[in-house]
């Protein structure tokens, strides 16, 4: 259920501005902060420079839950095994790109190269090693994703991948690819889903942020080494999108 009206003006929704407003202040504010840090930290260990941006997102989890009242909840933990392996998880807002680093051990994004371009924001992710492909170039970027994943998998780091391959809003479906499943069948490491509603409180390039609590479900893994690729992306999509459908449908009373 989303605030009760707070203005004069029908519709609008003053401490919500407000509270979003303090929120991004802080957000750029605390990048301003870290982001030469993890710059000068650039030839360090990847270990100092990942404990670096870890104080990043823990700041800005803790001040989204304390300005904006939106904190999230974890279902799955258990599911997460000891092995790194490969994560499918699905694309709603800016908030899983964030919270996935609390939630899993030291990981990897696979990310669009323009987004490094970002100033600050896009300087300090150079230093956690992305994988920063050219989405237009679909073999070169495929080719990439196997080979430099392969390095990070072998790094005993996860990899993140988000299939559908942008945000996609609250009850769509885009086009599952399989490259992350490829990539997991290849280097014989398990594939998790990740389930959850973010896009209903903090949407795509949406300024506002609204309270409540973010369902994250993590899945059981899969075996991508004994499993073709193609059935890995197809159970991890129907077991995602199962998720969501249920995730979406109103609780009752």
């Amino acid at each position: 259920m989303k605030p009760s009206n707070t203005s004069s003006t029908p519709g609008v929704d003053l401490g919500l501005y407000l509270r979003s407003g303090v929120y991004f202040t802080g957000m750029i504010l605390s990048t301003l902060v870290i982001c030469p840090l993890m710059l000068l930290a650039y030839a360090a260990p990847f270990e100092l420079r990942y404990g670096l941006a870890q104080r990043w997102v823990r700041f800005n989890l803790w001040s989204l839950k304390l300005i904006c009242r939106l904190d999230y909840q974890v279902e799955g933990m258990e599911h997460i095994p000891e092995r790194n392996g490969v994560i499918l998880c699905k694309h709603q807002s800016a908030w899983e790109t964030i919270a996935l680093q609390a939630i899993f051990p030291p990981l990897t994004f696979i990310l669009k190269k323009e987004l490094l371009n970002i100033p600050f924001w896009g300087w300090a992710m150079r230093t956690q090693e992305p994988i920063a492909i050219d989405r237009s170039a679909r073999s070169a970027a495929l080719k990439q994703v196997l080979k430099d994943g392969a390095a990070r998998l072998a790094s005993g780091r996860w990899v993140v991948i988000f299939p559908e391959g942008t945000r996609v809003a609250p009850g769509q479906r885009g086009k599952y690819n399989g490259s992350g499943a490829t990539l997991a069948h290849r280097a014989g490491c398990p594939v998790v889903p990740v389930a959850h509603n973010a896009g209903e409180f903090w949407g795509r390039r949406a300024f506002l942020k609204h309270p409540g609590t973010i369902q994250v479900r993590i899945g059981p893994p899969l075996d991508a080494a004994s499993l073709p690729a193609a059935e890995v992306n197809r159970v991890a999509e129907d077991w995602i999108e199962a998720q969501m459908t249920a995730l979406s449908s109103p609780r009752p009373d």
